[in-house]
């Protein structure tokens, strides 16, 4: 089966290619000819552990290409996914669908064939039903129909989460659409991954609400830890207690300075703007963005007290390890590393950061910040180095020299990612979250 996906960003790319490496014909187009081209010669346009094989591979094989052409790129495809950007529209918050409108419309102009036109982009309620009237209007004498698909795929694990999803979920409204995308998952469904099928209405919702519900987790987990500090327990302790509850689970318990990137932040705004336009509040979803924004700068002041206080910190330099919202991707969007970073220098606190993949990125925004090239050059001379990121490059730090290289030895560990007595013995002011 011919596929065209036309978005090659995150979603677009990494859907794509594992596409083509379960045998389909993958197209993905894009407007961007810088991106285009550069992919052409193999070079990733973001950064995902395994993508770039996984795309060399299915190119060398003939089974994946790029275009910036989409009348050209559709042709043919039984199936064309529409995986581009819908940012929080500037001013209020809504999903800005200017480019889901604007693909669906080229799609109306172009069509030459029957095709199932799928959402692939995180979209609000009814965006499925803008793209039927879109397709209507154009009075095409092919046979269509709009599904939504969302995605599932976190950063930094995304090839395995689509090749073993938890479930696949496909909105839909008539049987074309239907025999069609159990086509396209076919090799998924061999390998038994649950499939499903819902209106497409409920599709859209599913994808807010899962994402909301875990940024509830987290920001649950996180207050706990404020707790635990209060009180004298160990919020680790108290996670493991909890997530071993099956109706609860483990998973998104892990006690940080708050969740950030392309999704949470921006999906739980957009459901909160869905929700007051339907005149159905979601009180507990707007606490969540509410204590979450703040506690970023609140991890901020957490370094600041390390230091002694705001008073004392002014002058003083901190080592910023760790700037992507989490490890294994590039991506800084809504990074909590953004608003430390900020708070310290707002006090007069000199910041060298480091982090493996994210620091080209970062430098527009911490024009602030001094960047450098390694975590132990950050820490020269730091009065106070501070772990935001869990990278494995920073698990294991040479603790010893650390304590030389750095002017006071206190570290402040953001993501739990050291044992207390171990650090202590060593030598350190150690501050962690949730923990006594």
């Amino acid at each position: 089966m011919k596929i065209a996906m036309v978005g090659s960003g995150y979603v677009g790319l990494v859907s794509g290619a594992c596409f083509a490496d379960f045998g389909h014909d993958v197209v993905c187009i894009d407007k961007d000819d810088s991106k285009i081209e550069a992919l052409r010669n193999g070079v990733m346009p973001i950064y995902e552990p395994g993508l770039d094989a996984l795309v060399g591979t299915n190119v060398k094989a003939g089974r994946l290409s790029f275009s910036t052409d989409l009348a050209e790129g559709i042709r043919g495809a039984s199936a064309i996914f529409i995986a581009v950007g819908t940012p929080s529209r500037r001013g209020d918050g809504h999903a800005d669908l200017t480019f889901v409108h604007a693909v669906a419309k080229e799609i109306a102009e172009t069509l030459e064939n029957d095709a199932v036109i799928v959402t692939k982009s995180t979209v609000p309620v009814g965006t499925g039903d803008q793209v039927e009237r879109i397709l209507a209007d154009a009075n095409l004498s092919v046979r269509t129909a709009v599904v939504s698909n969302p995605e599932f795929l976190r950063e930094g694990a995304a090839i395995g989460d689509f090749k073993r999803p938890d479930r696949i979920v496909i909105g839909c409204e008539d049987e074309f659409g239907r025999e069609v995308m159990n086509e396209v998952y076919r090799p998924l469904y061999l390998n038994q991954s649950p499939i499903l099928f819902t209106a497409r209405r409920s599709a859209e919702l599913i994808k807010y609400a899962a994402n909301a519900f875990l940024a509830t987790k987290i920001t649950f987990i996180n207050e706990m830890a404020d707790l635990c500090e209060k009180v004298g327990a160990d919020v680790q302790d108290v996670a493991r207690g909890i997530g071993l509850d099956n109706r609860i689970g483990p998973k998104f318990l892990h006690a940080g300075p708050g969740y950030g990137g392309s999704c949470f932040p921006k999906d739980t705004l957009a459901l909160l703007k869905t929700a007051e336009d339907y005149e159905s509040p979601t009180r507990i979803v707007e606490a969540v963005v509410k204590v979450n924004d703040s506690r970023k700068r609140a991890m901020g002041r957490k370094v600041l007290d390390a230091l002694g206080g705001a008073d004392e910190a002014r002058g003083k330099k901190v080592a910023l390890l760790g700037l992507t919202f989490k490890p294994n991707t590039d991506d800084m969007r809504d990074s909590p590393a953004i608003a430390v970073a900020q708070t310290l220098t707002d006090a007069g606190v000199k910041v060298a950061a480091y982090d493996p993949e994210g620091m080209e990125q970062a430098r527009p925004l911490m024009p602030e910040v001094e960047m450098v090239s390694g975590p132990y050059e950050a820490i020269e001379g730091a009065d106070a180095v501070a772990i935001v990121t869990e990278w494995d490059a920073f698990r294991a730090l040479d603790l010893k020299r650390v304590k030389e290289l750095a002017n006071a030895p206190v570290l402040v560990d953001l993501r739990n990612i050291y044992t207390p007595d171990i650090v202590r013995e060593a030598g350190f002011t150690y501050e962690s979250i949730g923990r006594a």
